[in-house]
């Protein structure tokens, strides 16, 4: 074997969604900040994403981060979250993995019953607080960033379904929210390949008829993630759903930015206050725990500050390899898996 490159990846995953750390051989890339050096990874290093996302060594349900100095002295690390698709400026779940496998390995030094820091995200600051015990992270709980509701009831028109009606809000990234119920839709495990169907459909025609942009960095727009729910259980309560992540499938995990997306609407609503809980369970039955801490003003519009605390577990350490002959430098996709639309990019 003639290798060319050797990275070094951590598996992880959050209540049962991947987000695999890479903890060596990817220089950090260059930028001033964290969304900086998100968009210069993006722009110039893809092939890292590509090869160890795709076949023959990846998989659409898997996610990366990768492990890189903060850029900011109140920050104790950063991270740059890739996905299928796209490059993500927050990611809960992702967020959880990177946390775990920082503490565990050692990465960031382990106080026990209780560590503390700040991961610096390419959507801004999150703090951490990880529950710690015999040397195990046992849950992370996120101070996520602000988020709020951008639009509610907008109606979209969406091939083989006509008009759905969805509320769009920014939880990290932005989402549009569905009752699938309206469906007819139970959000099952079993209903997992129809509720892709629908989701990506709706992500579709939401990139195409409305203009979402983030008030404070135009960079950050348009839906990229469609949530399939039941209607809200109540405070205190779990309540299922389902993210439908580009290019089609279901999030394993509850989704933590998703939990954040769904809380700022029901705040919007009224149904939730600052002190209030909910808890979002996925379709495997796991679940993350959300409550807003606190409100705030974005740009002239309300917002919540959201926790979302959720578990996540070690599966394995890897070294990834690229031989100087193999046909497949940036690996490859078919649409027999690669989600429902098969496509590769937002």
């Amino acid at each position: 074997m003639r290798t060319q490159r050797v990275i070094s990846v951590v598996g992880c995953h959050a209540e049962g969604e991947i987000g695999d750390v890479i903890v060596g051989g990817v220089l950090p890339p260059t930028g001033a900040t964290m969304y900086d050096k998100m968009r210069t990874m993006e722009r110039e290093h893809d092939d890292i994403r590509r090869l160890l996302l795709r076949e023959p060594r990846g998989s659409v349900a898997r996610h990366l981060n990768l492990l890189v100095p903060p850029t900011r002295s109140d920050c104790d690390l950063g991270v740059i979250i890739m996905e299928p698709t796209e490059y993500v400026p927050m990611s809960g779940s992702n967020t959880m993995c990177t946390v775990t496998v920082a503490l565990e390995t050692g990465i960031i030094p382990m106080t026990e019953p209780e560590t503390r820091l700040t991961l610096e995200t390419p959507s801004g600051p999150v703090t951490v607080v990880a529950q710690c015990r015999d040397g195990k992270c046992v849950s992370v709980r996120i101070g996520n960033v602000p988020c709020f509701a951008d639009r509610l009831d907008a109606v979209l028109d969406v091939a083989g379904y006509g008009n759905v009606t969805v509320d769009v809000a920014f939880g990290g990234m932005f989402y549009a929210i569905v009752d699938a119920t309206t469906f007819g839709f139970e959000v099952v495990a079993a209903e997992a390949r129809e509720l892709a169907v629908l989701g990506e459909a709706v992500r579709l025609a939401a990139r195409e008829q409305l203009d979402v942009v983030h008030p404070e960095n135009p960079g950050i727009r348009d839906v990229s993630i469609v949530q399939l729910n039941r209607p809200f259980a109540g405070v205190g309560l779990a309540t299922r759903n389902t993210c439908i992540v580009a290019p089609g499938r279901s999030d394993r995990s509850p989704t933590g930015t998703g939990t954040c997306a769904r809380m700022a609407v029901l705040h919007a609503r009224g149904q939730m206050h600052v002190g209030d809980s909910m808890q979002h369970e996925s379709l495997i039955g796991s679940l993350f725990t959300g409550t807003i801490v606190g409100e705030i003003s974005i740009a002239g519009r309300p917002a919540i500050l959201p926790t979302i605390e959720g578990r996540a577990w070690i599966t394995g350490f890897h070294s990834y390899c690229l031989d100087t002959t193999d046909p497949y430098p940036e690996g490859y996709h078919l649409p027999d898996t690669w989600g429902v639309s098969g496509t590769i990019s937002q």
